[in-house]
């Protein structure tokens, strides 16, 4: 795909075709674009249906698996699968290992390996389903880039590794031996997710908030189960409190802010009570990044997608773990991601390039994302139409501000419905930006949250307060003038 044609597909406004956008494009063969510009096409999407699926060039790699990363696939299966079987790739031996277990205890087949590459699980076509969850789940996948290597048998330089991770960890904001890169955001959860069950094994894990629907789904179907607070506030949350202190979890787990209701728990008297009863406290910052907040004045460990705002391009994924160094746990889980993370880094070696290439202006992407943000959102309140609008400025402000960096605003990302819900779909069609999952790109994202990331569990959703109207946008660099006409246009045209 020609850059020229990608930037038509992202911004579907012919406009902009003859426009300087003024910011990075994606490596177009490795870019994970997907435009679901209808309501109908995010229910086909949903529903596999083959009219819709049968457009997608792309999408969200640990839900679609990237061209370049079927074709390879493809090949495996021509040269070691049998009848009825399949070939799914893994980042390494121990995850496919770990494929293998998941598939087992959920499909009842086994899988096998392949005695040329220990990364790569065959299984039965009854299984291959759970194969596909596992990396959805964890994230331990390979990237486009190192299929496509893999095919042209291609060698890669790995030695610039160990300068990634230098390069990241300033850009993270920590020393290089408390920073640790992985192949997705969701691996990184998953591993200290791991780290943190084996230690106290037989103990759950503790949820708060509700959260990004692959980090509750490992802690359901990994481990020993987890308890969670979906309103972490007054007696739901002392209870939990005092079973923190009592040291009754493995490890506390939460978003901050929660995607998609941009919640903010109070994370000092979290952070407090997991101190008394020595059990690690784990927040992802994905949603505004740590540019915008400190996460580490009281987690153990912050995760991170550095694919959203780190990279903010959309065309390589990975994710990374930063370690508080003054934490009681520091050491301890310094020395498990030693072992887990050889180097400090699992990205592949050309992604790792493209992250820290993406990464140079991220400072600048943040900043112009948190003054549009805040604009957008101001915008959606003042609409007659808008039932409520989530955002860190509106929610949860003072445990949101006790975080906020004293240069640090509120991020891009935006929730919100309507007062009329049989509105939602003309709205979302009549909206002129790039349509589909994912946040924290230069270029504006709008999607129907609840129906990309729940569609099998919506009532289950909507119960935790996530409308199935709900749409969610992640607000770009785009020039403000502009990204307010659009949304102006839009609303008129369900007035």
């Amino acid at each position: 795909m020609s850059q020229k044609a990608l930037v038509r597909d992202l911004l579907q406004d012919p406009a902009w075709q003859e426009k300087d956008v003024g910011f990075p494009l994606p490596d177009s063969s490795h870019a994970c674009v997907v435009s679901l510009p209808t309501w109908e096409s995010v229910i086909g999407y949903e529903e596999n249906d083959a009219a819709i699926v049968a457009k997608m060039r792309s999408g969200y790699p640990r839900f679609f698996i990237h061209p370049i990363t079927a074709r390879y696939l493809k090949g495996l299966e021509e040269r070691f699968a049998g009848d009825r079987e399949r070939v799914m790739a893994y980042s390494s031996e121990e995850a496919a290992r770990r494929a293998a277990s998941y598939v087992s205890s959920q499909a009842g087949v086994t899988g096998r390996f392949i005695s040329e590459d220990s990364s790569l699980l065959v299984v039965p076509e009854a299984g291959y389903s759970a194969a596909r969850d596992y990396w959805r789940h964890t994230g331990e996948i390979i990237s486009s880039r190192q299929a496509e290597d893999l095919m042209d048998g291609r060698k890669v330089d790995h030695s610039l590794l160990a300068g990634h991770r230098d390069a990241m960890a300033k850009v993270l904001g920590v020393e290089s031996r408390n920073s640790f890169l992985f192949e997705s955001g969701m691996a990184a959860i998953f591993t200290l997710f791991r780290i943190v069950t084996e230690r106290r094994p037989g103990l759950k894990t503790l949820q708060l908030c509700f959260p990004y629907v692959d980090a509750l789904k490992v802690q359901e179907q990994f481990g020993s189960g987890v308890d969670f607070i979906n309103d972490a506030t007054g007696e739901a949350l002392d209870h939990a409190l005092s079973e923190i202190r009592e040291g009754s979890y493995a490890a506390v787990f939460c978003e901050v802010p929660s995607n998609p209701l941009l919640h903010t728990v109070d994370l000092a008297v979290v952070g407090e009570a997991c101190r008394e009863g020595g059990v690690p406290l784990l927040v992802d910052d994905t949603v505004c990044s740590h540019y915008n907040i400190d996460t580490l004045a009281h987690a153990d460990a912050s995760s991170t997608s550095l694919t959203k705002w780190v990279s903010g391009v959309g065309d390589v994924l990975a994710g990374s773990i930063r370690i508080r160094n003054d934490s009681p746990f520091a050491d301890e889980l310094r020395q498990a991601l030693d072992r887990e993370v050889p180097g400090g880094s699992r990205l592949y070696s050309r992604d790792g390039e493209a992250l820290v290439r993406n990464a140079a202006n991220f400072c600048e992407r943040v900043t112009e994302c948190n003054r549009n943000g805040l604009r957008v959102a101001n915008f959606l309140t003042e609409q007659p139409e808008v039932r409520k609008v989530w955002y860190p400025a509106f929610v949860d402000c003072e445990a949101y501000e006790a975080l906020r960096r004293p240069d640090g605003g509120y991020g891009g990302l935006i929730s919100f419905t309507l007062k009329e819900p049989d509105k939602t779909a003309g709205l979302y069609e009549a909206m002129q930006f790039c349509k589909g999952p994912s946040l924290g790109t230069d270029y504006t994202l709008l999607c129907p949250y609840t129906l990309l990331a729940h569609y099998r569990e919506m009532s289950w959703a909507h119960s935790c307060g996530v409308s199935a109207e709900l749409l969610r946008i992640s607000v770009g660099r785009e020039p403000e003038e502009e990204l307010l006409e659009r949304l102006e246009r839009a609303f008129a045209g369900i007035r």
